[in-house]
């Protein structure tokens, strides 16, 4: 069943790692080149985007996409860990935790909205000298990582649910790439005096692609597969090439003086056919490819 190159997206259920659906991915595809474009805590659920033979070298036009969470987080104890998998490390008094008015909240929300600086989580997996912070972190190794830009579009509270020594906010949440929904709700706690951890996590977005478009891992099939033109089309825009063109940009060639008609930096070369050829940039008046898909064995070109 290999050879199917696609996108498909998929809706991770809690508990099961991302690289856990990368491998039933695997397994029903018959191939082994599946990457994935931006990974999700096994605690999290929702929107996972494959990338299946050929089109994996999609993916990097896609993380760096801006996102939706609806996430709960919870007032009141802060964790090791920044959510509910981690130790409890504070617990905030009765008496603190109800003196939190819901204006309070809504200024500590209000002031992590916009174009904020984050640091994140110390279970992050970003790399600190060559290795993953939670590793280094779950070693019992200080872990300090360094502030970063983040855009927080939107941070919407549905709901505020008090109970004994706990208030716990259901949020939405549009972002840009690499905000951390825990250092969001750690930060949130921290304003707040009471402490905070995020309790769940569902990512709904990536970019164009919605989780209600998306099938359960075990629906994996090549019947689930997005057609890599229309995915490219749908991020970057379709720039219409002819079969000549085509076979121009596989080879390696420019498209001399057609730089006025691509919109913006970069676009989504497609044939008339509707075949991907590759993603093409702007070189002075000329464009010229930036990542190409194998020229189907036809042409050396044209689909």
């Amino acid at each position: 069943m290999g050879g199917h190159p696609g996108m498909v997206l998929v809706d991770k259920p809690a508990g099961v790692t991302s690289h856990d659906v990368v491998a039933r991915a695997r397994r029903a595809l018959g191939t082994r080149k599946i990457g994935h474009a931006g990974t999700l805590d096994p605690m999290a659920t929702g929107l996972l985007v494959l990338g299946v033979e050929s089109a994996t070298r999609l993916l990097t036009y896609l993380v760096g996409l801006d996102k939706t969470y609806e996430a709960t987080i919870r007032l009141g104890s802060a964790t090791t860990t920044d959510d509910a998998e981690g130790e409890t490390l504070d617990v905030a008094s009765l008496d603190t935790i109800e003196r939190v008015t819901d204006p309070d909240i809504a200024a500590g929300v209000a002031a992590l909205t916009g174009a904020i600086s984050q640091v994140p989580s110390s279970v992050s997996a970003i790399k600190v000298d060559g290795r993953r912070a939670y590793d280094l972190a779950r070693k019992g190794e200080d872990v300090t990582l360094a502030a970063r830009a983040v855009t927080v579009a939107r941070f919407d509270l549905r709901a505020v649910r008090r109970a004994a020594g706990t208030i716990d906010l259901d949020v939405v949440i549009d972002c840009s790439s690499g905000t951390y929904i825990r250092a969001l709700a750690r930060d949130l706690g921290a304003d707040l005096g009471v402490g905070g951890h995020l309790t769940a996590l569902r990512r709904t977005r990536v970019g164009p692609f919605a989780v209600d478009d998306a099938v359960v891992p075990d629906a994996i099939a090549v019947e689930a597969l997005a057609d890599p033109a229309e995915v490219a089309a749908t991020v970057l825009g379709r720039f219409e090439v002819s079969d000549d063109e085509a076979r121009a940009l596989w080879q390696g060639k420019r498209l001399t003086g057609a730089a006025p008609r691509l919109v913006g930096e970069r676009q989504a070369a497609i044939t008339t056919g509707g075949t991907l050829v590759g993603v093409v940039e702007r070189r002075g008046d000329d464009i010229k490819s930036a990542m190409n898909l194998p020229a189907p064995a036809a042409a050396g070109g044209t689909g």
